[in-house]
């Protein structure tokens, strides 16, 4: 059968997609992978096929001139208790969330649809903010699968944005992801339902220890690290004789928002204070910031993530979840320090409170509280111990291939007619 994948024109979202890509490939299926044009050599270096759909070439000025939304309120969807959501909250926030992923699909839907009807895929495989995933799929009549790359927190926003709008009279209510979607399914012949926003099945890679229960069709799925093309360095071949610590503040802030939140020069620094290798693993950009460096820091550019963890005690990142599932699937205790943004602040209080790990609030948060916290990771032998807990956890979910079958299966039963146009 022809699958394709769609995805928003961001590396973690891509890179948690590939394995079930090539999975699918390695099964005999006709593989397409589509993204905005400026990304299509990111998708082609991943080994798959790449599909051109339309062009984004604004989106990073456009999130660097709004760096300072990641500390918005508006931007936080990790308090998902029914017990306090306010409903004009809930509005705006959802609103402003329609309006991202609008900056992103906005310029694929056109190009993926005609791409859909032209290749008559059998399935769509989504991103979860690629709803131009689920539109291509209407289109042809194909089955669509989400594919999580975060914790679900948008599905139980919205169920939860649903119930308080159950209790107003009609004229009252407000669902902005619901009145995009229509608007953009109307354009190509269909109409808009919770599938749109929850994909006939979703995949989710998150143990049950850490992941959301929002009660839509699932199946669980093993996080199988890809960090890109890769080669292991020398040194990396060689067993560190101190407990190496990594510090990874992944690509997306300095690449979109124009900088990272933290400051790595004054990290580094306080990190000398401590018995420990000091791996610093950063884009070149981030380490043309740096000054001189203490002597238990070694600073490197484009060293795998699923070669290095393996050999660290502890990892200090910025909440990504690329960063986070890595270091879940080889049991390193992990030190969050992040902004509201996404689900940042929830799965970083997931692993607190599994006693895998330690959270701080980039804005609050200095040198010190971080050096602080990574002693306390590599003092204290439960972080380790959980962090293996719920590595064991994690790596028994059913691997890429083993889930292929059940896409295939979806695809026998929820192929549907197309949507006229």
């Amino acid at each position: 059968m022809r699958v394709l994948f769609a995805t928003v024109p961001e590396k973690s979202h891509l890179f948690c997609l590939t394995p079930v890509a090539w999975a699918m490939r390695a099964a005999g299926h006709e593989v397409r992978v589509a993204s905005c044009v400026e990304f299509v050599d990111v998708i082609a270096r991943t080994g798959m096929t790449a599909v051109a759909v339309g062009s984004n070439d604004g989106i990073s000025a456009a999130m660097s001139a709004n760096r300072e939304t990641q500390q918005w309120d508006t931007v936080n969807w990790s308090d998902i208790s029914p017990e306090r959501p306010d409903h004009r909250q809930e509005v705006d926030r959802a609103q402003l969330g329609a309006y991202g992923c609008a900056m992103y699909n906005e310029p694929m839907f056109a190009d993926l649809v005609a791409f859909a009807r032209s290749w008559q895929p059998d399935l769509v495989v989504w991103d979860p903010l690629t709803y131009a995933g689920p539109i291509a799929a209407g289109a042809v009549g194909a089955a669509h699968v989400r594919s999580l790359c975060f914790a679900d927190v948008w599905v139980k926003k919205r169920q939860l944005l649903r119930e308080l709008n159950a209790q107003l009279p009609p004229e009252q209510r407000a669902d902005p992801l619901a009145s995009w979607l229509t608007a953009r399914a109307a354009e190509h012949g269909g109409t808009f339902t919770e599938e749109l926003t929850t994909g006939q099945l979703t995949l989710d890679p998150l143990p049950a220890s850490l992941a959301i229960d929002t009660g839509v069709p699932a199946t669980p799925i093993r996080f199988v690290p890809y960090n890109g093309p890769a080669v292991v360095p020398q040194w990396l071949r060689t067993p560190a004789d101190r407990p190496r610590v990594c510090l990874s503040l992944g690509a997306s802030n300095t690449e979109r928002y124009g900088g990272d939140y933290v400051s790595k020069a004054d990290i580094l620094e306080s990190l000398a204070e401590l018995d420990a290798e000091v791996v610093a693993a950063l884009l070149p950009a981030q380490v043309a910031e740096l000054g001189p460096l203490p002597g238990n820091v070694r600073v490197v550019e484009s060293v795998p993530l699923h070669a290095l963890l393996p050999t660290c005690a502890a990892l200090i990142h910025h909440g990504g979840f690329g960063s986070y599932a890595n270091a879940l699937v080889y049991g390193v205790p992990q030190l969050t320090v992040t902004t509201p943004v996404a689900d940042q602040l929830y799965r970083g209080a997931g692993l607190r409170e599994q006693g895998a790990g330690l959270l701080l609030d980039s804005g609050s948060a200095g040198a010190d509280d971080v050096r602080r916290a990574t002693a306390r990771l590599l003092d204290e032998p439960g972080f380790a111990q959980h962090a293996r807990r719920l590595r064991a956890e994690a790596v028994s979910r059913p691997s890429p291939a083993e889930v292929v079958p059940v896409l295939e299966k979806l695809v026998a039963e929820r192929r549907t007619a197309p949507w006229p146009h």
